[in-house]
């Protein structure tokens, strides 16, 4: 009996997909440094606020995090190997989102 030969599996061809997507990681984590710094100058401009004070206190620790989340997926995309960078964990992908959803929340909880 003559069986069929194994088939290859197919190589994937990323193009400049990883590249936009480190970009995007870039303007997202710039972006949430803008909120950080603005929630400083905010916290500076009242410091009667204890409120102003945590929702700070959030702010930077929030920051940190995605600040750790982006540089751990910028270092995988420019790694990627002829196949393209591994998949985006749904657990770093969901703590990305919320840490950013919640630093959106801090700052906007100074401005009121």
């Amino acid at each position: 009996m003559n069986t069929p030969a194994p088939k290859e599996p197919e190589r994937r061809d990323p193009g400049l997909q990883p590249e936009r997507t480190r970009l995007a990681w870039r303007r997202t984590t710039l972006s949430c440094t803008v909120a950080a710094v603005l929630a400083a100058k905010a916290v500076l401009h009242d410091r009667d606020s204890p409120a102003g004070i945590v929702a700070f206190a959030c702010c930077c620790v929030l920051w940190l995090a995605f600040l750790g989340l982006a540089h751990r997926r910028i270092r995988a995309l420019a790694g990627g190997g002829p196949a393209g960078p591994a998949a985006l964990a749904p657990r770093h992908g969901t703590a990305a989102a919320l840490c950013t959803v919640a630093l959106a929340v801090c700052a906007a909880a100074l401005i009121f």
